[in-house]
């Protein structure tokens, strides 16, 4: 792949992530902020009295454009990185078309970079998570995404090489059940970390959980099918067509 067509899907990569980004901005205002805002009133209601810090940037502030803006330069970068994934990609996962290998890529990344770690360490609202721990609890987080990621890859490579001895469904059936089993171990091994106070609403954590798995759904899901569709106009454009009036008078 030439240097011109990576930088023509690096474009079309960031204008993808930036259109996956008012997707999720949406999600992320309408039901994530109820969920936030609630958390927020559980933790002044058991805050002890008098005990106020001073807010630098308002929640209005925070809830509108202070969340627009974080979401939607989150898109552009990430979709600049997924199309750099992309061009590393296409071709070496299979005979897929442009579109069809964008989708399945965003719905890999999605799986390894965000649902594997949430399952052993999901996201958390305000008030819930004791603030001395917020180092040990990135840590954990980013240890399981790399290991995730890693072992994805390596599922990959190891159902590529054994596709050709073993035929294609039993390779993938093989990298799938060891990634899982190595996985598995990992949630075993790895410390749990359950600092949610006792008297937090369920249904208010389960919500919240609910709206971030779903924002980054809407998140990946939307870039997988806007760069899928520039990606394949990009790399298999349609032929032009000429009208019959156009054809019946040109020379002969």
């Amino acid at each position: 792949m030439n240097s011109a067509t990576v930088r023509n899907l690096l474009v079309r990569g960031m204008l993808a992530g930036l259109g996956a980004g008012a997707l999720a901005l949406i999600v992320a205002y309408f039901l994530g902020e109820p969920n936030v805002d609630s958390a927020i009133g559980f933790e002044e209601s058991h805050a002890a009295a008098h005990e106020h810090e001073v807010e630098l940037v308002s929640r209005s502030l925070q809830s509108t454009a202070g969340l627009a803006t974080g979401v939607l330069i989150y898109g552009v970068a990430f979709g600049g990185i997924a199309a750099l994934a992309y061009c590393f990609a296409l071709g070496r996962i299979g005979r897929f078309s442009p579109r069809a290998t964008a989708l399945l890529l965003s719905g890999a990344a999605l799986l390894t970079v965000y649902v594997v770690p949430f399952l052993k360490y999901p996201a958390n609202p305000p008030a819930v998570g004791n603030p001395d721990s917020i180092g040990k609890r990135t840590t954990l987080y980013l240890l399981m995404m790399v290991l995730s990621v890693l072992l994805a890859i390596a599922a990959v490579i190891v159902g590529k090489r054994l596709a050709p001895g073993w035929g294609t469904w039993y390779a993938t059936v093989v990298a799938v059940l060891g990634f899982v089993v190595v996985i598995g171990s990992a949630y075993a091994f790895l410390p749990a970390v359950n600092e949610v106070p006792g008297d937090f609403p369920a249904a208010l954590l389960w919500r919240f959980r609910l709206s971030a798995l779903a924002l980054q759904i809407t998140l990946w899901g939307g870039f997988g099918l806007l760069f899928g569709e520039l990606a394949q106009r990009l790399l298999h454009p349609k032929p032009a067509t000429v009208s019959a009036g156009t054809a019946a008078a040109a020379p002969r």
